[in-house]
Protein backbone atom coordinates (compact mmCIF):
# COMPACT_ATOMS: atom_id res chain seq x y z
CA UNK A 1 0.00 0.00 0.00
CA UNK A 2 1.39 3.47 -0.90
CA UNK A 3 2.38 5.71 1.97
CA UNK A 4 -0.26 8.38 1.17
CA UNK A 5 -3.02 5.79 0.99
CA UNK A 6 -1.95 4.36 4.35
CA UNK A 7 -2.05 7.84 5.91
CA UNK A 8 -5.49 8.55 4.47
CA UNK A 9 -6.82 5.25 5.77
CA UNK A 10 -5.50 5.93 9.27
CA UNK A 11 -6.93 9.46 9.16
CA UNK A 12 -10.40 8.21 8.17
CA UNK A 13 -10.38 5.65 10.99
CA UNK A 14 -9.44 8.31 13.53
CA UNK A 15 -12.18 10.57 12.19
CA UNK A 16 -14.71 7.76 12.45
CA UNK A 17 -13.77 7.33 16.11
CA UNK A 18 -14.48 11.00 16.79
CA UNK A 19 -17.79 10.68 14.94
CA UNK A 20 -18.81 7.83 17.20
CA UNK A 21 -17.98 9.92 20.26
CA UNK A 22 -20.03 12.79 18.86
CA UNK A 23 -22.99 10.49 18.22
CA UNK A 24 -22.78 9.18 21.77
CA UNK A 25 -22.77 12.73 23.15
CA UNK A 26 -25.82 13.64 21.03
CA UNK A 27 -27.66 10.51 22.13
CA UNK A 28 -26.98 11.15 25.82
CA UNK A 29 -28.09 14.79 25.51
CA UNK A 30 -24.69 16.21 26.38
CA UNK A 31 -24.73 18.25 23.15
CA UNK A 32 -27.94 19.53 21.63
CA UNK A 33 -27.08 20.39 18.01
CA UNK A 34 -25.20 18.55 15.30
CA UNK A 35 -23.29 21.68 14.35
CA UNK A 36 -22.00 22.17 17.89
CA UNK A 37 -20.96 18.49 18.13
CA UNK A 38 -19.13 18.73 14.80
CA UNK A 39 -17.18 21.76 15.98
CA UNK A 40 -16.35 20.22 19.37
CA UNK A 41 -15.15 16.86 17.98
CA UNK A 42 -13.57 18.32 14.79
CA UNK A 43 -15.62 16.34 12.29
CA UNK A 44 -17.61 17.45 9.20
CA UNK A 45 -21.17 18.28 10.11
CA UNK A 46 -22.51 16.70 6.91
CA UNK A 47 -20.78 13.40 7.71
CA UNK A 48 -22.07 13.50 11.28
CA UNK A 49 -25.60 14.12 10.01
CA UNK A 50 -25.42 11.15 7.63
CA UNK A 51 -24.18 8.86 10.41
CA UNK A 52 -27.05 9.94 12.62
CA UNK A 53 -29.52 9.18 9.82
CA UNK A 54 -28.28 5.59 9.63
CA UNK A 55 -25.71 5.71 6.82
CA UNK A 56 -22.85 3.39 7.77
CA UNK A 57 -19.11 4.04 7.63
CA UNK A 58 -17.59 2.96 4.31
CA UNK A 59 -14.95 0.90 6.09
CA UNK A 60 -17.72 -1.20 7.68
CA UNK A 61 -19.48 -1.86 4.38
CA UNK A 62 -18.50 -4.65 2.04
CA UNK A 63 -16.73 -3.19 -0.97
CA UNK A 64 -18.45 -3.11 -4.33
CA UNK A 65 -17.35 -5.32 -7.17
CA UNK A 66 -17.18 -8.63 -5.25
CA UNK A 67 -18.00 -11.45 -7.64
CA UNK A 68 -19.06 -13.86 -4.90
CA UNK A 69 -21.95 -12.95 -2.64
CA UNK A 70 -21.49 -12.80 1.12
CA UNK A 71 -23.17 -16.16 1.63
CA UNK A 72 -21.15 -17.80 -1.15
CA UNK A 73 -17.92 -16.50 0.35
CA UNK A 74 -18.93 -17.66 3.84
CA UNK A 75 -19.71 -21.14 2.51
CA UNK A 76 -16.41 -21.26 0.62
CA UNK A 77 -14.47 -20.31 3.77
CA UNK A 78 -16.36 -22.95 5.72
CA UNK A 79 -15.39 -25.55 3.09
CA UNK A 80 -11.71 -24.49 3.31
CA UNK A 81 -11.70 -24.80 7.11
CA UNK A 82 -13.41 -28.19 6.89
CA UNK A 83 -10.69 -29.51 4.57
CA UNK A 84 -8.03 -28.08 6.89
CA UNK A 85 -9.61 -29.87 9.85
CA UNK A 86 -9.36 -33.18 7.98
CA UNK A 87 -5.67 -32.60 7.25
CA UNK A 88 -6.27 -31.73 3.57
CA UNK A 89 -5.79 -27.95 3.32
CA UNK A 90 -6.42 -26.86 -0.29
CA UNK A 91 -3.90 -25.17 -2.54
CA UNK A 92 -4.65 -21.61 -3.76
CA UNK A 93 -5.30 -22.89 -7.27
CA UNK A 94 -7.84 -25.38 -5.92
CA UNK A 95 -9.70 -22.60 -4.05
CA UNK A 96 -9.72 -20.47 -7.20
CA UNK A 97 -11.18 -23.32 -9.24
CA UNK A 98 -13.92 -23.83 -6.65
CA UNK A 99 -14.78 -20.10 -6.69
CA UNK A 100 -15.02 -20.18 -10.49
CA UNK A 101 -17.23 -23.25 -10.26
CA UNK A 102 -19.59 -21.43 -7.86
CA UNK A 103 -19.84 -18.51 -10.30
CA UNK A 104 -20.66 -20.90 -13.14
CA UNK A 105 -23.20 -22.80 -11.03
CA UNK A 106 -24.95 -19.56 -10.04
CA UNK A 107 -25.42 -18.50 -13.66
CA UNK A 108 -26.46 -21.97 -14.75
CA UNK A 109 -23.48 -22.24 -17.07
CA UNK A 110 -24.62 -19.36 -19.29
CA UNK A 111 -21.67 -17.06 -18.46
CA UNK A 112 -17.94 -17.64 -18.07
CA UNK A 113 -17.20 -15.20 -15.22
CA UNK A 114 -14.01 -15.97 -13.31
CA UNK A 115 -12.27 -14.48 -10.31
CA UNK A 116 -9.08 -12.49 -10.77
CA UNK A 117 -5.53 -13.74 -10.62
CA UNK A 118 -4.95 -12.37 -7.08
CA UNK A 119 -8.45 -13.09 -5.77
CA UNK A 120 -7.35 -15.93 -3.47
CA UNK A 121 -4.66 -13.81 -1.79
CA UNK A 122 -7.14 -10.95 -1.28
CA UNK A 123 -9.60 -13.41 0.25
CA UNK A 124 -6.96 -14.63 2.72
CA UNK A 125 -5.99 -11.04 3.63
CA UNK A 126 -9.55 -9.93 4.42
CA UNK A 127 -10.55 -13.08 6.32
CA UNK A 128 -9.06 -13.30 9.79
CA UNK A 129 -9.64 -17.06 10.05
CA UNK A 130 -7.48 -17.82 7.01
CA UNK A 131 -3.76 -17.65 6.37
CA UNK A 132 -1.21 -19.10 3.97
CA UNK A 133 1.75 -21.24 4.98
CA UNK A 134 3.99 -23.95 3.57
CA UNK A 135 2.69 -27.47 3.97
CA UNK A 136 4.68 -30.45 5.15
CA UNK A 137 4.21 -34.11 4.34
CA UNK A 138 2.66 -36.13 7.12
CA UNK A 139 2.14 -39.88 7.09
CA UNK A 140 -1.50 -40.92 7.23
CA UNK A 141 -0.83 -43.82 9.62
CA UNK A 142 1.00 -41.52 12.00
CA UNK A 143 -1.77 -38.91 11.88
CA UNK A 144 -4.43 -41.57 12.45
CA UNK A 145 -2.68 -42.71 15.64
CA UNK A 146 -2.52 -39.19 17.08
CA UNK A 147 -5.68 -39.92 19.02
CA UNK A 148 -5.94 -38.39 22.52
CA UNK A 149 -7.80 -41.48 23.67
CA UNK A 150 -5.04 -43.86 22.51
CA UNK A 151 -2.26 -41.67 23.89
CA UNK A 152 -4.15 -41.16 27.16
CA UNK A 153 -4.68 -44.90 27.62
CA UNK A 154 -0.94 -45.50 27.10
CA UNK A 155 -0.09 -42.98 29.80
CA UNK A 156 -2.62 -44.59 32.15
CA UNK A 157 -1.04 -47.99 31.55
CA UNK A 158 2.46 -46.62 32.08
CA UNK A 159 1.46 -44.89 35.31
CA UNK A 160 -0.21 -48.10 36.55
CA UNK A 161 2.99 -50.09 35.88
CA UNK A 162 5.16 -47.53 37.64
CA UNK A 163 2.83 -47.53 40.65
CA UNK A 164 2.39 -51.31 40.78
CA UNK A 165 6.11 -52.16 40.66
CA UNK A 166 7.38 -49.07 42.45
CA UNK A 167 9.70 -48.10 39.59
CA UNK A 168 11.93 -45.11 40.33
CA UNK A 169 12.87 -42.46 37.73
CA UNK A 170 16.48 -43.72 37.99
CA UNK A 171 15.31 -47.09 36.61
CA UNK A 172 13.38 -45.87 33.57
CA UNK A 173 15.14 -46.49 30.22
CA UNK A 174 14.33 -45.94 26.58
CA UNK A 175 16.06 -47.78 23.74
CA UNK A 176 15.65 -47.73 19.98
CA UNK A 177 17.57 -48.23 16.75
CA UNK A 178 18.55 -45.42 14.40
CA UNK A 179 19.94 -45.88 10.93
CA UNK A 180 22.65 -43.97 9.08
CA UNK A 181 23.55 -43.76 5.43
CA UNK A 182 27.33 -43.54 5.64
CA UNK A 183 27.77 -40.88 2.97
CA UNK A 184 24.56 -38.90 3.44
CA UNK A 185 24.67 -35.12 3.95
CA UNK A 186 21.42 -33.43 4.97
CA UNK A 187 20.35 -30.36 2.98
CA UNK A 188 20.82 -27.10 4.84
CA UNK A 189 21.20 -23.37 4.30
CA UNK A 190 24.46 -22.33 2.65
CA UNK A 191 26.06 -19.06 1.61
CA UNK A 192 26.70 -18.77 -2.10
CA UNK A 193 27.20 -16.20 -4.82
CA UNK A 194 24.38 -13.78 -5.49
CA UNK A 195 24.72 -14.47 -9.19
CA UNK A 196 23.64 -18.09 -8.79
CA UNK A 197 20.00 -18.92 -9.38
CA UNK A 198 18.00 -21.60 -7.56
CA UNK A 199 19.23 -24.06 -4.98
CA UNK A 200 22.97 -24.59 -4.71
CA UNK A 201 24.21 -28.13 -5.19
CA UNK A 202 26.09 -29.64 -2.25
CA UNK A 203 28.41 -32.50 -3.16
CA UNK A 204 28.15 -35.64 -1.09
CA UNK A 205 29.72 -39.11 -1.28
CA UNK A 206 27.93 -41.72 -3.28
CA UNK A 207 28.33 -44.33 -0.54
CA UNK A 208 24.88 -45.20 0.84
CA UNK A 209 25.67 -48.29 2.87
CA UNK A 210 23.38 -48.67 5.87
CA UNK A 211 24.59 -48.71 9.49
CA UNK A 212 22.36 -49.19 12.54
CA UNK A 213 23.11 -48.04 16.06
CA UNK A 214 21.11 -49.39 19.01
CA UNK A 215 21.00 -46.68 21.67
CA UNK A 216 19.60 -46.64 25.21
CA UNK A 217 19.25 -43.69 27.60
CA UNK A 218 18.22 -43.26 31.21
CA UNK A 219 15.71 -40.74 32.53
CA UNK A 220 18.38 -39.17 34.74
CA UNK A 221 20.40 -38.08 31.70
CA UNK A 222 23.06 -40.75 31.11
CA UNK A 223 23.36 -43.14 28.17
CA UNK A 224 24.55 -46.69 27.61
CA UNK A 225 27.39 -47.44 25.17
CA UNK A 226 26.02 -47.95 21.65
CA UNK A 227 25.62 -51.27 19.88
CA UNK A 228 26.73 -50.75 16.24
CA UNK A 229 25.44 -53.07 13.49
CA UNK A 230 27.45 -53.00 10.24
CA UNK A 231 26.65 -54.58 6.90
CA UNK A 232 28.73 -57.69 6.35
CA UNK A 233 29.41 -61.22 7.51
CA UNK A 234 32.52 -60.78 9.69
CA UNK A 235 33.84 -58.15 12.11
CA UNK A 236 37.36 -56.92 11.42
CA UNK A 237 39.69 -56.55 14.35
CA UNK A 238 40.98 -53.15 13.22
CA UNK A 239 37.53 -51.57 13.51
CA UNK A 240 37.82 -51.61 17.31
CA UNK A 241 40.83 -49.28 17.15
CA UNK A 242 38.56 -46.28 16.43
CA UNK A 243 35.86 -46.72 19.07
CA UNK A 244 35.85 -46.83 22.90
CA UNK A 245 36.35 -50.21 24.52
CA UNK A 246 32.79 -50.31 25.92
CA UNK A 247 31.18 -50.12 22.47
CA UNK A 248 29.96 -53.30 20.82
CA UNK A 249 30.03 -54.18 17.11
CA UNK A 250 27.85 -56.66 15.29
CA UNK A 251 27.02 -57.39 11.65
CA UNK A 252 24.07 -58.45 9.54
CA UNK A 253 23.42 -58.98 5.84
CA UNK A 254 21.89 -55.54 5.28
CA UNK A 255 23.09 -53.54 8.29
CA UNK A 256 19.70 -53.75 10.03
CA UNK A 257 18.85 -55.29 13.35
CA UNK A 258 17.42 -58.81 13.65
CA UNK A 259 15.70 -60.84 16.37
CA UNK A 260 19.01 -62.52 17.27
CA UNK A 261 20.84 -59.20 17.48
CA UNK A 262 18.07 -57.80 19.68
CA UNK A 263 18.49 -60.73 22.07
CA UNK A 264 22.28 -60.32 22.16
CA UNK A 265 21.88 -56.62 22.93
CA UNK A 266 19.55 -57.39 25.83
CA UNK A 267 21.54 -60.23 27.39
CA UNK A 268 25.14 -59.13 26.75
CA UNK A 269 24.78 -55.37 26.77
CA UNK A 270 21.75 -53.85 28.49
CA UNK A 271 21.44 -56.16 31.48
CA UNK A 272 25.17 -56.09 32.48
CA UNK A 273 25.45 -52.32 31.93
CA UNK A 274 22.40 -51.44 34.07
CA UNK A 275 22.54 -54.11 36.80
CA UNK A 276 24.96 -52.18 39.01
CA UNK A 277 23.08 -48.87 38.57
CA UNK A 278 19.61 -50.13 39.46
CA UNK A 279 18.13 -48.34 42.49
CA UNK A 280 14.87 -50.27 42.91
CA UNK A 281 13.63 -53.79 42.35
CA UNK A 282 12.45 -53.33 38.76
CA UNK A 283 13.58 -51.56 35.61
CA UNK A 284 11.21 -50.13 32.99
CA UNK A 285 12.28 -50.34 29.34
CA UNK A 286 10.26 -48.13 26.98
CA UNK A 287 10.39 -49.41 23.40
CA UNK A 288 8.53 -49.26 20.11
CA UNK A 289 6.73 -52.06 18.28
CA UNK A 290 9.67 -53.28 16.18
CA UNK A 291 9.58 -57.02 15.52
CA UNK A 292 12.90 -57.67 17.26
CA UNK A 293 11.46 -56.24 20.50
CA UNK A 294 8.30 -58.38 20.59
CA UNK A 295 9.68 -61.92 20.45
CA UNK A 296 8.78 -64.42 23.21
CA UNK A 297 12.47 -64.90 24.01
CA UNK A 298 12.91 -61.16 24.54
CA UNK A 299 9.92 -61.08 26.89
CA UNK A 300 11.11 -64.14 28.87
CA UNK A 301 14.57 -62.66 29.46
CA UNK A 302 12.97 -59.43 30.64
CA UNK A 303 10.80 -61.31 33.16
CA UNK A 304 13.77 -63.27 34.49
CA UNK A 305 15.71 -60.05 35.13
CA UNK A 306 12.85 -57.91 36.57
CA UNK A 307 12.65 -55.73 33.47
CA UNK A 308 9.19 -54.39 32.57
CA UNK A 309 8.97 -53.66 28.81
CA UNK A 310 6.47 -50.95 27.95
CA UNK A 311 5.57 -50.84 24.25
CA UNK A 312 4.33 -47.58 22.74
CA UNK A 313 1.31 -47.40 20.40
CA UNK A 314 2.02 -47.78 16.69
CA UNK A 315 3.30 -44.70 14.83
CA UNK A 316 3.63 -42.66 18.04
CA UNK A 317 7.39 -42.75 18.64
CA UNK A 318 7.70 -39.13 17.42
CA UNK A 319 5.63 -38.13 20.46
CA UNK A 320 6.36 -40.70 23.18
CA UNK A 321 9.96 -41.85 22.60
CA UNK A 322 12.61 -39.62 24.25
CA UNK A 323 15.31 -40.70 21.78
CA UNK A 324 13.21 -39.65 18.79
CA UNK A 325 12.05 -36.44 20.44
CA UNK A 326 15.42 -34.90 21.27
CA UNK A 327 18.52 -37.01 20.55
CA UNK A 328 18.42 -38.81 17.19
CA UNK A 329 17.81 -35.69 15.10
CA UNK A 330 20.74 -33.94 16.79
CA UNK A 331 23.18 -36.81 16.31
CA UNK A 332 22.29 -37.19 12.62
CA UNK A 333 22.69 -33.45 12.05
CA UNK A 334 26.13 -33.45 13.65
CA UNK A 335 27.19 -36.58 11.76
CA UNK A 336 26.07 -35.04 8.45
CA UNK A 337 28.21 -32.00 9.22
CA UNK A 338 31.25 -34.19 9.86
CA UNK A 339 30.75 -35.98 6.53
CA UNK A 340 30.43 -32.62 4.78
CA UNK A 341 33.64 -31.44 6.44
CA UNK A 342 35.45 -34.56 5.26
CA UNK A 343 34.25 -33.87 1.72
CA UNK A 344 35.84 -30.41 1.88
CA UNK A 345 39.14 -32.09 2.69
CA UNK A 346 38.96 -34.03 -0.58
CA UNK A 347 37.72 -37.42 0.66
CA UNK A 348 34.85 -38.53 -1.59
CA UNK A 349 34.27 -41.99 -0.12
CA UNK A 350 32.93 -42.85 3.34
CA UNK A 351 33.52 -46.41 4.48
CA UNK A 352 33.00 -48.33 7.69
CA UNK A 353 36.23 -47.05 9.21
CA UNK A 354 35.27 -43.46 8.36
CA UNK A 355 31.91 -43.96 10.06
CA UNK A 356 33.50 -45.42 13.17
CA UNK A 357 35.86 -42.46 13.30
CA UNK A 358 33.11 -39.83 12.91
CA UNK A 359 30.28 -41.30 14.96
CA UNK A 360 31.99 -40.99 18.39
CA UNK A 361 32.43 -37.23 17.78
CA UNK A 362 28.80 -36.81 16.69
CA UNK A 363 27.54 -38.86 19.60
CA UNK A 364 29.56 -36.87 22.12
CA UNK A 365 27.90 -33.62 21.01
CA UNK A 366 24.33 -34.97 20.81
CA UNK A 367 24.08 -37.38 23.77
CA UNK A 368 24.29 -34.78 26.51
CA UNK A 369 22.50 -34.96 29.85
CA UNK A 370 20.34 -31.93 29.04
CA UNK A 371 19.25 -33.40 25.68
CA UNK A 372 18.35 -36.75 27.21
CA UNK A 373 16.43 -35.23 30.12
CA UNK A 374 14.57 -32.84 27.82
CA UNK A 375 13.54 -35.85 25.71
CA UNK A 376 11.96 -37.59 28.70
CA UNK A 377 10.33 -34.32 29.76
CA UNK A 378 8.95 -33.53 26.29
CA UNK A 379 7.49 -37.04 26.02
CA UNK A 380 5.70 -36.61 29.37
CA UNK A 381 7.39 -39.59 31.07
CA UNK A 382 9.76 -38.04 33.63
CA UNK A 383 8.32 -35.98 35.20
CA UNK A 384 5.04 -37.73 34.49
CA UNK A 385 2.79 -35.26 32.68
CA UNK A 386 0.52 -36.59 29.87
CA UNK A 387 -0.77 -33.09 29.07
CA UNK A 388 2.64 -32.19 27.62
CA UNK A 389 2.03 -34.67 24.77
CA UNK A 390 -1.74 -34.47 24.45
CA UNK A 391 -1.58 -30.68 24.08
CA UNK A 392 0.63 -31.15 20.98
CA UNK A 393 -1.93 -33.26 19.12
CA UNK A 394 -3.47 -31.53 16.12
CA UNK A 395 -7.07 -32.09 17.18
CA UNK A 396 -9.70 -29.56 16.13
CA UNK A 397 -12.59 -29.47 18.59
CA UNK A 398 -15.89 -28.50 17.12
CA UNK A 399 -17.48 -25.45 18.65
CA UNK A 400 -20.55 -26.61 20.60
CA UNK A 401 -23.86 -25.32 19.36
CA UNK A 402 -25.24 -22.73 21.82
CA UNK A 403 -28.44 -23.79 23.57
CA UNK A 404 -31.62 -22.35 22.18
CA UNK A 405 -33.24 -19.71 24.34
CA UNK A 406 -36.94 -19.89 25.07
CA UNK A 407 -37.10 -16.09 25.34
CA UNK A 408 -36.29 -15.45 21.66
CA UNK A 409 -39.08 -13.62 19.90
CA UNK A 410 -39.68 -13.38 16.17
CA UNK A 411 -37.14 -10.57 15.74
CA UNK A 412 -34.35 -12.59 17.45
CA UNK A 413 -34.60 -15.81 15.41
CA UNK A 414 -31.29 -17.21 14.20
CA UNK A 415 -30.49 -18.01 10.57
CA UNK A 416 -31.80 -21.54 9.80
CA UNK A 417 -29.04 -24.10 9.35
CA UNK A 418 -31.15 -27.26 8.89
CA UNK A 419 -34.60 -28.16 7.47
CA UNK A 420 -36.26 -28.17 10.88
CA UNK A 421 -35.12 -24.65 11.68
CA UNK A 422 -36.13 -23.56 8.20
CA UNK A 423 -39.64 -24.96 8.79
CA UNK A 424 -39.92 -23.05 12.06
CA UNK A 425 -38.76 -19.88 10.35
CA UNK A 426 -41.41 -20.31 7.65
CA UNK A 427 -44.07 -20.80 10.31
CA UNK A 428 -42.95 -17.60 12.03
CA UNK A 429 -43.05 -15.76 8.72
CA UNK A 430 -46.64 -16.87 8.13
CA UNK A 431 -47.61 -15.54 11.54
CA UNK A 432 -45.95 -12.23 10.70
CA UNK A 433 -47.89 -12.07 7.45
CA UNK A 434 -51.09 -12.59 9.38
CA UNK A 435 -50.25 -9.73 11.78
CA UNK A 436 -48.97 -7.53 8.99
CA UNK A 437 -51.71 -4.99 9.47
CA UNK A 438 -50.74 -4.20 13.06
CA UNK A 439 -46.98 -4.88 13.01
CA UNK A 440 -44.29 -2.84 11.22
CA UNK A 441 -42.74 -4.55 8.21
CA UNK A 442 -39.21 -4.85 9.69
CA UNK A 443 -39.72 -8.24 11.45
CA UNK A 444 -41.14 -9.66 8.24
CA UNK A 445 -38.23 -8.38 6.21
CA UNK A 446 -35.71 -9.82 8.64
CA UNK A 447 -37.42 -13.22 8.65
CA UNK A 448 -37.58 -13.36 4.86
CA UNK A 449 -33.94 -12.28 4.69
CA UNK A 450 -32.91 -15.15 6.93
CA UNK A 451 -34.89 -17.63 4.85
CA UNK A 452 -33.27 -16.30 1.71
CA UNK A 453 -29.84 -16.52 3.31
CA UNK A 454 -30.45 -20.12 4.40
CA UNK A 455 -31.60 -21.07 0.91
CA UNK A 456 -28.56 -19.43 -0.70
CA UNK A 457 -26.14 -21.11 1.70
CA UNK A 458 -27.81 -24.48 1.05
CA UNK A 459 -27.57 -24.03 -2.70
CA UNK A 460 -23.90 -23.02 -2.45
CA UNK A 461 -23.08 -26.01 -0.26
CA UNK A 462 -24.98 -28.22 -2.73
CA UNK A 463 -22.85 -26.85 -5.58
CA UNK A 464 -19.63 -27.62 -3.66
CA UNK A 465 -20.84 -31.14 -2.82
CA UNK A 466 -21.82 -31.68 -6.44
CA UNK A 467 -18.34 -30.67 -7.56
CA UNK A 468 -16.72 -33.03 -5.05
CA UNK A 469 -19.09 -35.84 -6.10
CA UNK A 470 -18.13 -35.42 -9.75
CA UNK A 471 -14.43 -35.50 -8.84
CA UNK A 472 -14.94 -38.64 -6.73
CA UNK A 473 -16.80 -40.31 -9.58
CA UNK A 474 -14.00 -39.45 -11.99
CA UNK A 475 -11.38 -40.83 -9.56
CA UNK A 476 -13.45 -43.98 -9.07
CA UNK A 477 -13.71 -44.45 -12.84
CA UNK A 478 -9.92 -44.21 -13.13
CA UNK A 479 -9.52 -46.84 -10.41
CA UNK A 480 -12.02 -49.08 -12.20
CA UNK A 481 -10.07 -48.78 -15.45
CA UNK A 482 -6.81 -49.43 -13.60
CA UNK A 483 -8.18 -52.69 -12.18
CA UNK A 484 -9.20 -53.85 -15.66
CA UNK A 485 -5.80 -53.43 -17.32
CA UNK A 486 -4.08 -56.53 -18.64
CA UNK A 487 -1.23 -57.97 -16.59
CA UNK A 488 0.14 -60.30 -19.24
CA UNK A 489 3.92 -60.44 -19.42
CA UNK A 490 5.74 -59.63 -22.65
CA UNK A 491 8.73 -61.95 -23.07
CA UNK A 492 11.90 -61.70 -25.17
CA UNK A 493 13.35 -58.51 -23.74
CA UNK A 494 11.91 -55.01 -23.96
CA UNK A 495 12.05 -51.78 -25.93
CA UNK A 496 8.73 -52.35 -27.72
CA UNK A 497 6.06 -49.83 -28.60
CA UNK A 498 2.37 -50.53 -28.08
CA UNK A 499 1.76 -52.21 -31.45
CA UNK A 500 4.86 -54.36 -31.21
CA UNK A 501 4.00 -55.51 -27.70
CA UNK A 502 0.42 -56.28 -28.75
CA UNK A 503 1.62 -58.33 -31.72
CA UNK A 504 4.10 -60.23 -29.57
CA UNK A 505 1.37 -61.06 -27.06
CA UNK A 506 -0.81 -62.43 -29.85
CA UNK A 507 2.04 -64.68 -30.97
CA UNK A 508 2.52 -65.89 -27.41
CA UNK A 509 -1.18 -66.62 -27.02
CA UNK A 510 -1.29 -68.46 -30.37
CA UNK A 511 1.73 -70.60 -29.46
CA UNK A 512 0.29 -71.36 -26.04
CA UNK A 513 -3.06 -72.32 -27.58
CA UNK A 514 -1.39 -74.70 -30.04
CA UNK A 515 0.51 -76.43 -27.29
CA UNK A 516 -2.61 -76.69 -25.15
CA UNK A 517 -4.62 -78.19 -28.00
CA UNK A 518 -1.88 -80.71 -28.78
CA UNK A 519 -1.64 -81.96 -25.23
CA UNK A 520 -5.37 -81.91 -24.45
CA UNK A 521 -7.24 -85.21 -24.04
CA UNK A 522 -10.05 -85.93 -26.54
CA UNK A 523 -13.47 -85.03 -25.20
CA UNK A 524 -15.95 -87.84 -24.68
CA UNK A 525 -18.69 -88.16 -27.24
CA UNK A 526 -21.96 -86.54 -26.34
CA UNK A 527 -23.90 -89.72 -27.10
CA UNK A 528 -22.06 -91.69 -24.42
CA UNK A 529 -23.17 -90.61 -20.95
CA UNK A 530 -20.63 -90.61 -18.15
CA UNK A 531 -20.88 -93.72 -15.99
CA UNK A 532 -19.82 -93.84 -12.40
CA UNK A 533 -17.02 -96.31 -11.65
CA UNK A 534 -18.01 -99.30 -9.50
CA UNK A 535 -16.98 -99.19 -5.86
CA UNK A 536 -13.76 -100.76 -4.69
CA UNK A 537 -13.59 -102.74 -1.46
CA UNK A 538 -11.03 -101.40 1.00
CA UNK A 539 -10.64 -104.86 2.52
CA UNK A 540 -9.92 -107.15 -0.47
CA UNK A 541 -9.41 -104.37 -3.07
CA UNK A 542 -11.86 -106.01 -5.52
CA UNK A 543 -14.30 -103.87 -7.45
CA UNK A 544 -18.05 -104.48 -7.21
CA UNK A 545 -18.71 -104.18 -3.48
CA UNK A 546 -17.73 -102.19 -0.40
CA UNK A 547 -16.01 -103.24 2.81
CA UNK A 548 -19.20 -103.93 4.78
CA UNK A 549 -20.41 -106.30 2.02
CA UNK A 550 -17.07 -108.06 1.56
CA UNK A 551 -17.37 -111.90 1.71
CA UNK A 552 -13.79 -112.14 3.01
CA UNK A 553 -14.47 -109.87 5.95
CA UNK A 554 -13.23 -111.19 9.26
CA UNK A 555 -16.30 -111.32 11.46
CA UNK A 556 -14.34 -112.37 14.51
Amino acid sequence: MPRNAHKNSRKSIEQEGRILLALTALKNGEIRSIRQAAIQFDVPSSTLRRRRNGILFRGDIRANGHKLTINEEETLVKWILDLDTRGLPPRPAFVKNMANYLLTARSGGTTSIEVGQNWVWKLVNRREELKTCFSRRYNYSRAKCEDPKVIGEWFETTHAIITQYGILPDDIYNFDETGFLMGFIATTKVITSRERYGRRKLLQPGQREWVTSIEAVNAKGWELPPYIILKGKMIQEGWYDFIPSTWRLDCSENGWTTDEIGMRWLEKHFIPETASRTKGGYRMLILDGHGSHLTPQFDDVCKQNNIIPCCMPAHSSHLLQPLDVSVFAAVKRVYGGLVEQRMRYGYNHIGKVDFLMAYPQARMKAFTASNIQSGFEASGIVPFDPDVVISKLDVRLRTPTPPASSQLNSSQLQTPSNPRQLERQVTTTKKLLTAMASEPPSPLNRALGRITKAAEITMTELAILKRELNELRAANEKEHKKRQISRKKVSNGGGYNKDEAHALLQLQNHAYGSIRDATAQPAPEASQPRLRAPPTCSNCHIQGHIRTQCPNRDLN
